[in-house]
């Protein structure tokens, strides 16, 4: 049991919301930021908020049973222990992410919003391995379900420092092999998106009319072969254009070197979640016959 006569669930559920609500407005009484970084700690922080709210809420009102039954696919703690997971992720990316690049000796509103993410990002861990061991089985909790939206969440971390890499800087100084990387990463993240959601809706997966595991064969095929495109592109213009079309001033070039080399390493580990996604898939389609 955890306090106040709630459940232990409950409890989790009271303090994810409360360290992520203090997360956010911390830095929300200086004004609004121009950073794509702090936009998408500030994202993070309101999602892993209202992911505790909703979930909170459709446990107590006993919700959860009647969505398990007309709507999903897997069980209900599939779905909650997925989405905990998923925002610890998250959280894990926008304390690393806030403490680089906000956080300074003497910006004591700032560390007070580092804590209370790193908090957040604890009490989620904690619940995510407790609502693991609960739910052994389903999609989201597992190897497919985690390599998938994994999938989709390093895109979102690439949106984000490909939108810092271009800001500011003129359409001719933006090479077509770059742009090419950039399509690529859109291309790839909507697919993602979409299967997660036929493989946890039981509408959704009355429309499909091929075989799923095949659908995701050709995607995850299409996407390694763009990915590849994509980590021999993006290095290659990045590189030799980073410090054209922007000032000369010195510290506006590290920054956009540090983009590259997010935007670089990222795209790498995609490469890599998308083979690992495609190997499975030819796995479990060999098991078939």
């Amino acid at each position: 049991m955890g306090f106040c006569g709630l459940s232990l669930s409950q409890t989790f559920r009271i303090l994810e919301f409360v360290f992520c609500i203090l997360a956010l407005l911390i830095p929300t009484f200086r004004g609004s930021t121009s950073s794509p970084y702090g936009i998408w700690c500030e994202f993070v922080w309101a999602f892993g908020a209202i992911v505790a709210l909703v979930i909170f809420v459709m446990e107590k009102c006993l919700l959860a049973k009647v969505l398990e039954q007309c709507v999903l696919k897997h069980s209900w703690d599939d779905l909650s222990c997925g989405l905990t997971l998923l925002s610890s992720l998250m959280l894990l990316s926008a304390s690393v992410i806030f403490c680089v690049f906000f956080v300074c000796s003497t910006c004591f509103a700032d560390m007070c919003c580092a804590i209370a993410s790193i908090v957040a990002f604890g009490v989620y861990m904690a619940d995510a391995v407790k609502l693991k061991l609960k739910c052994p089985g389903g999609y989201l909790s597992n190897g497919r379900g985690i390599l998938r939206f994994s999938q989709a969440f390093v895109a979102c971390l690439m949106f984000a420092a490909v939108y810092n890499y271009f800001k500011g800087v003129e359409n001719r100084y933006r090479p077509a092999g770059l742009m090419w990387c950039i399509l690529v990463y859109v291309v790839c993240f909507l697919p993602s998106v979409v299967l997660i959601l036929k493989n946890l809706q039981k509408c959704v997966n009355l429309l499909c009319c091929c075989d799923l595991m095949k659908m995701e064969l050709v995607v995850d095929g299409v996407s390694v072969a763009l990915y590849i495109s994509a980590a021999i592109l993006w290095p290659a213009f990045g590189y030799k254009n980073y410090q054209q079309g922007i000032s000369d001033e010195h510290e506006v070039y590290n920054y956009r070197f540090y983009d590259m080399n997010v935007i670089t390493v990222l795209t790498y580990v995609n490469l890599g979640l998308y083979t690992a996604d495609l190997i499975w898939c030819l796995i479990v389609l060999c098991k078939r016959r």
